[in-house]
């Protein structure tokens, strides 16, 4: 793996962190699986601690990369809080009452 290459957050139901291999990579994980994977593979670690490796193709297709924000990325909390990319649009008076009801 290279250093130089950090950690991106993805979600599916669940948060993950991942980094795709750089080179081959080969270890026994938690649950005593040989885990296994060439470069272009991603390393998964998810929240509860557990790390395995999934293929290019798998990955890319079931993982969304989380926007680089704390407030959406709980593993990066060397940034300031920024303004949303997007518009928040708030809820008028009607969508209050309805709320309420």
């Amino acid at each position: 793996m290279n250093p130089e290459h950090p950690w991106t957050v993805y979600r599916t139901r669940f948060l993950v962190r991942a980094r795709q291999l750089t080179e081959s990579l080969v270890f026994t994980d938690a649950l005593g699986r040989e885990q296994s994977g060439a470069p272009g593979d991603y390393l998964v670690e998810s929240s509860d601690g557990i790390t395995r490796i999934h293929s290019r193709a798998i990955f890319e297709d079931i993982y969304v990369p989380l926007a680089a924000s704390p407030y959406l990325n709980p593993y990066r909390n060397d940034e300031a809080p920024r303004a949303p990319a997007r518009p928040v649009s708030r809820a008028g008076p009607e969508d209050r009452q309805r709320a309420l009801a």
